[in-house]
């Protein structure tokens, strides 16, 4: 069990006394999609694009917070928010789920009774439940101004949830005394240890069972130690060796719903369980070659390991097609990269949502401008980014880069 040993970043009780920074990072589901649902495997692997959190220390007993992604901005007298520590015990611990009663507790106090699921409610209730969880395991509520900002879209398949709740509860976490904070005096950037790493993901999961119900815990597990990693049958497993690759992600912004994706794959399943099976078993071989030649790939890197991961996202793409999770958006994404010479796959629930492409080290810039300028002629959103990214990380302000910056000061 984690207690509150020490308060390295608070001056006094709820007096934050220097600013923290952490970033998390987004994740692709680079094979398994569906398939995992049903006991396959699935390499999911983290994305450089980042959430950034700042928490700055104020002095007025007041807690603000900034989310100007989603245009929200929170703000409490911690007085108001003491009522609602009588719902979270001192003695709760990562271990345990969010309730319901804690839930609706939080949306009474919030407003949010009668609210559809929307992202600005969603990050509401996860800010608080995490914020009074950790605040009522150290006896105090810190006063601060918070800012969250990232460059993952919402809604998208890229994970923008659990980064928000990963760099939350690194923050928290570290400003409470709970663990301690990585980043000493003159240093840049640094990493939390593993024992703490296991500390923040337990609590990123209660958040992110706030915003979702049941995640699978894949996401915030990505999200936490970065790189990649293998999810099946609940059971997570950190790959060891993982190369950067450099990708295309392409938001088609097509919106879907992956409960009814889903549903329509368990009913294909039922339908057609002497067609189906082969198929999830031919995507579980895909995701367990993929790892295998990833390791390949970060013991000797090599340009010949990209036509067989080239070729795995073909035929992943194809299958997905078969399972009905497929949409025109995307075909239309794998058509206009592949008149380019690359390779696409769609990367989570599928029925649009996000495309992701390979792009070899040899891949010239006029090759990836002209693919951008023709998916973006189709009304889609791309982004040239790599996986392979470290997960939650503290910064010093003045080591963040320029857009995060400005995005933190024009709030």
């Amino acid at each position: 069990m984690h207690g509150c040993q020490y308060v390295p970043v608070f001056a006094e009780e709820g007096m934050l006394a220097r600013t923290l920074c952490v970033s998390a990072p987004g994740k692709v589901i680079l094979h398994g999609e569906h398939a995992v649902v049903h006991g396959k495997a699935a390499v999911a692997v983290a994305v450089n694009l980042r959430t950034f959190l700042k928490m700055t220390p104020r002095n007025d007993s007041k807690i603000l917070v900034e989310l100007p992604n989603i245009r929200t901005r929170l703000c409490w007298d911690t007085s108001e928010l003491q009522p609602l520590l009588e719902a979270f015990p001192a003695d709760q611990t990562e271990s345990q789920p969010p309730n319901p009663e804690q839930v609706e507790k939080l949306k009474a106090f919030a407003g949010l009774n009668n609210t559809t699921a929307t992202p600005q409610s969603l990050a509401t209730l996860a800010f608080l439940y995490l914020y009074l969880s950790i605040a009522s395991r150290c006896g105090f509520m810190p006063s601060a101004d918070i800012v969250v900002w990232s460059e993952l879209p919402t809604g998208a398949g890229l994970g923008s949830s659990a980064a928000y709740s990963v760099c939350l509860a690194g923050a928290l976490l570290s400003g409470c005394g709970v663990i301690g904070y990585p980043l000493e005096e003159g240093q840049s950037e640094s990493r939390w240890s593993k024992e703490n790493l296991a500390v923040i993901n337990s609590w990123a999961f209660r958040g992110e069972q706030v915003i979702h119900g049941n995640p699978s815990g894949v996401d915030n597990s990505v999200s936490t130690w970065g790189g990649a990693l293998r999810y099946q049958s609940g059971k997570i497993c950190s790959l060891k060796r993982v190369p950067t690759l450099r990708i295309l992600l392409t938001n088609t912004r097509v919106p879907r719903s992956t409960k009814v994706l889903v549903a329509g794959v368990k009913d294909k399943m039922m339908k057609f369980p002497a067609i189906m099976e082969p198929v999830l078993t031919s995507v579980d071989a895909i995701s367990q070659e993929c790892e295998t030649v990833l390791a390949a790939m970060a013991e000797h890197p090599s340009l010949e390991h990209y036509p067989v991961l080239e070729e795995l996202m073909d035929i992943n793409q194809h299958h997905l097609n078969v399972m009905g999770v497929g949409h025109s958006s995307l075909d239309k994404v794998c058509q206009l990269t592949a008149s380019h010479g690359l390779h696409s796959k769609l990367t989570g629930a599928g029925g649009g949502g996000c495309a992701v492409t390979l792009l070899r080290p040899d891949t010239t810039p006029p090759v990836v401008e002209a693919a951008v300028r023709d998916l973006s002629d189709c009304g889609f959103e791309c982004w040239e980014t790599d996986i392979g990214a470290p997960g939650i990380c503290a910064h010093s302000p003045q080591s963040l880069r320029a857009e995060v910056l400005k995005a933190f000061s024009g709030v």
